[in-house]
């Protein structure tokens, strides 16, 4: 049954890309339920690789759709995807409702309709990662992409001043709209299918769902593994899974997995283990939702999702030695899966869609800003 509001305002919604279906694509599934018949924009998208989540819905992609780029190949595209979603323009309706952590909030809005963005994360790469992002670059490439990310902060800060009203996934991604942005933005928690899992009997092998990227950290979660001398499964592909799988043959690196697989695999886990700083982290949510405790770096949206101490532990972030104790101790945890599940509960789809529908609507109430800068 859908939640969608019973208002007639027109509404048009938009996303960085539908490419998988991974924490953010969840949640703008959440929010393309809320709005049954609103048409959706995005740079790219699969069908296939998105589960057939959005069949059947009206999709605009932006002309980069014709290079066949799928999952494994869309990074190379970033430098190109600020002047894509221009051309992604929606008809006019009442209100552009984006899903975005980087490109969607800087999409053409029709004039006199609300833009509300629903922010993941602002560009990481742009503000906060672009060290690393030079770091894992070539010697040669680095000046020039030291300007381009240069450009990009300005492209995003421009692009910021189009949104009216931003809603934040989590505390530190409040924080940093603040910072980069200069604007408020009220919290609404990311939908967690909770329904989709359930307790099961734990083995002993403890589990890693992320994708593969360095900024992910797994590399600390399989060292922690090492030192404790236990057993590790690892769910999900990226640029790091051959280093990794070399780096640590003990592991089991299980790649991808389905919906139900994964939630198998959650019940079966002795613990799952978050080693990232994440903004929300739908990962932690849907350990406790499957009665299984949690090992989290002690950094953003983990302090919002886990109790420590009760639903699983938090551990200072890159703190090996300190990952490899909790991983010694979880099993001596007061744990109940009980408790689990009901912390996980708060973060549901319908308690995410009705507090959206809030936030839009006060938005509607309020209008437009009364200046949109010009993107650059």
């Amino acid at each position: 049954m859908s939640d969608a509001p019973s208002s007639p305002e027109r509404v048009a919604i938009a996303h960085d890309y539908l490419l998988v279906m991974r924490g953010a694509e969840r949640t703008f599934a959440a929010i393309a339920q809320l709005y049954e018949r609103a048409p959706i924009y995005t740079l790219l998208y699969d069908e296939a690789g998105t589960a057939g989540r959005f069949a059947g819905r009206s999709i605009t992609t932006s002309p980069l759709q014709r290079l066949g780029v799928g999952q494994n190949g869309f990074r190379r595209l970033l430098p190109l995807y600020p002047f894509a979603v221009r051309r992604l323009a929606p008809e006019p309706c009442d209100a552009v409702v984006s899903s975005s952590s980087a490109f969607a909030h800087g999409l053409t809005v029709p004039a006199g309709a609300v833009h509300v963005c629903y922010c993941h994360a602002p560009f990481r790469y742009a503000w906060y990662e672009q060290e690393r992002a030079l770091a894992e670059t070539p010697a040669p490439l680095r000046a020039p992409l030291r300007a381009q990310l240069a450009w990009m902060r300005r492209w995003d800060r421009a692009a910021s001043e189009r949104v009216d009203h931003y809603v934040a996934n989590s505390q530190l991604t409040r924080e940093r709209i603040r910072r980069f942005y200069g604007r408020d933005a009220p919290i609404v928690h990311p939908p967690v299918e909770t329904e989709r899992f359930a307790p099961g009997t734990p083995g002993d092998s403890l589990l890693v769902v992320s994708e593969l990227v360095h900024h992910k950290r797994v590399h600390v979660a399989l060292e922690a593994a090492r030192r404790a001398h236990a057993a590790i499964r690892i769910v999900g592909r990226g640029p790091e899974h051959d280093a990794l799988r070399a780096a640590y043959p003990e592991a089991e690196f299980l790649g991808r997995a389905d919906d139900s697989e994964i939630a198998s695999l959650y019940a079966q886990a002795r613990a799952v283990i978050v080693p990232s700083r994440e903004e929300f982290g739908i990962t932690a949510v849907e350990a406790q939702a499957a009665g299984r405790p949690v090992i989290a770096a002690a950094e953003g949206g983990a302090l919002e999702t886990v109790i420590d101490g009760e639903t699983g532990t938090h551990v200072p972030l890159d703190d090996v030695d300190a990952f490899a104790r909790a991983i010694a101790e979880i099993d001596e945890l007061h744990f109940d899966p009980a408790r689990a599940v009901a912390n996980a509960a708060r973060f549901s789809v319908a308690s995410f869609r009705g507090r959206l529908a809030e936030q839009v609507a006060a938005a509607l109430a309020a209008g437009p800003r009364s200046v949109r800068a010009r993107i650059g």
